[in-house]
């Protein structure tokens, strides 16, 4: 078991999540169980999965659960442009979220290989 905090893409993933929560409270107020909640969800799903598949039995496990964040800050980067092309996130905001969503897909996917090759070297693959 890893220690989920220590990755430094769980830690990128939790500043973004945390000015997501920021940028979507200013969302118009009709919207709070609308796309409000979407943002919130997709960008709390990251961080979330890596510290559950850190608690998880292995490096395959891990990788699964980097495999749906991956899938998260995706539904997380369409949500921000549809946030911005409705006009009610200013575009630098955007911008800001956009660059820290696609900086935190860069790493995953990094990290998701640096897994598979383990996983592919490891004694167990091999048997």
């Amino acid at each position: 078991m890893k220690n989920f905090r220590e990755l430094k893409v769980w830690q990128k993933a939790h500043g973004l999540t945390l000015n997501v929560y920021r940028i979507s409270a200013k969302l118009p107020r009709e919207e709070m169980y609308g796309l409000a909640a979407q943002l919130r969800r997709s960008s709390s799903s990251i961080p979330a999965n890596l510290a559950e598949g850190c608690g998880r039995n292995g490096e395959l496990e891990l990788r699964r659960f980097c495999s749906i964040a991956m899938g998260s800050v995706c539904e997380l980067s369409y949500h921000l442009q549809l946030a911005r092309d409705l006009n009610w996130i200013e575009n630098a905001e955007y911008e800001h979220l956009a660059e820290q969503a696609d900086e935190v897909q860069r790493m995953l996917s990094k990290l998701m290989s640096t897994l598979t090759k383990s996983i592919a070297t490891s004694p167990r693959a091999k048997s």
